[in-house]
């Protein structure tokens, strides 16, 4: 299994322990975009050289979960973050850095991902009005289960127990500053990962991952530590966004009109449930700017599929054109 990913590198663990691989380049050239390629938490097969120093990726099995974001920048690939995880940690923390649409873009990626949801509030002992915070978050999360806790006071962490057992794989996903390594390194009982006091103005927090590892824990569980995403663009079917907006898309049925973007149609039983009260605009705002979002995504990938399939197509006609010309010789 893939433990850590670092500019090209992967370290695999087998039965034997510990050992460096590198892609074979076939899979590497055959590869469409990021996402197929091993990633932390895969399973690959590998064969191992004979002074067992070194062995070699050639395929990669099957995932039964994977968080995939796009890719930071103007890429068009997507990112695979963690893969074979049973459940999602989506870390927030409870000063500053406390933002509920940020929730809802972590939420309809970590559905999307095939792996379960859970969010962690952590910072709790900083937060003078913690019921009214939990209360907003589970307004919006609609089930998925909600924790606060405070990982430098120690208070709340066993609750995580739940979720972290022999054989499990867990991640932790959030926003720099929110105290994901802390919580870890309290998992672990041992300051293993780098932690850093976050810049109180604004709450940011500085990246103190920079990689992307799976961990083994005491109790027989796993857990990968990824860092901290300033950039999280969805990327996706839409699949997560109905599971996080169910309540906006059971008032749409009530529409007037089918096709009701929820924006300025008369009829429309979303804007008439802000106007009552019963819909916050700035989680409509948050679902419409989402939906546009994964269908730009899904615009853009379509069109580098197309010009991928044409350039493959012009590689096969010029390699023919090429064994007849040698044929001819």
């Amino acid at each position: 299994r893939i433990i850590r990913e670092n500019l090209g590198e992967y370290i695999a663990l087998g039965e034997d322990g510990e050992i460096t691989a590198k892609l074979l380049g076939r899979l590497r050239y055959q590869a469409v975009d990021k996402s197929e390629l091993p990633s932390v938490g895969d399973w690959v097969a590998a064969k191992v050289a004979k002074d067992q120093g070194r062995a070699t990726i050639h395929a990669l099995l099957p995932r039964k979960s994977a968080f995939i974001r796009k890719a930071a920048g103007k890429e068009l690939e997507d990112q695979v973050v963690a893969a074979n995880v049973e459940t999602v940690f989506i870390v927030m923390g409870l000063d500053q850095n406390f933002n509920l649409r940020r929730i809802e873009r972590y939420l309809s990626l970590a559905f999307e991902s095939g792996a379960t949801p859970v969010i962690l509030l952590n910072k709790a002992d900083l937060c003078e009005d913690l019921d009214e915070r939990v209360s907003e978050v589970e307004a919006v999360v609609l089930g998925v289960e909600v924790h606060p806790l405070s990982a430098t006071k120690n208070i709340g962490l066993e609750v995580l127990d739940r979720y972290i057992a022999p054989g499990l794989t867990v991640a932790f996903l959030g926003s720099s500053g929110v105290g994901k390594s802390t919580i870890i390194n309290t998992l672990l009982g041992s300051d293993r990962l780098k932690t850093a006091e976050v810049i109180l103005e604004g709450s940011r927090g500085r990246h103190t991952t920079t990689f992307r590892e799976l961990i083994l824990l005491p109790s027989g569980g796993m857990v990968i530590d990824t860092p901290g995403m300033r950039e999280i663009q969805v990327t996706g079917d839409e699949e997560g966004l109905k599971q996080v907006f169910g309540d906006i898309l059971e008032l749409a049925q009530r529409c007037k009109f089918n096709d009701c973007s929820h924006e300025a149609e008369i009829g429309c039983a979303v804007k008439q449930a802000v106007s009552d009260g019963q819909l916050l605009e700035e989680r409509l705002e948050s679902y419409l700017k989402l939906k546009k979002e994964f269908a730009y995504q899904k615009g853009r990938q379509e069109m580098r599929a197309a010009a991928l399939e044409e350039a493959r197509w012009k590689k096969i006609s010029q390699l023919q054109k090429d064994i007849k010309s040698r044929g001819k010789k």
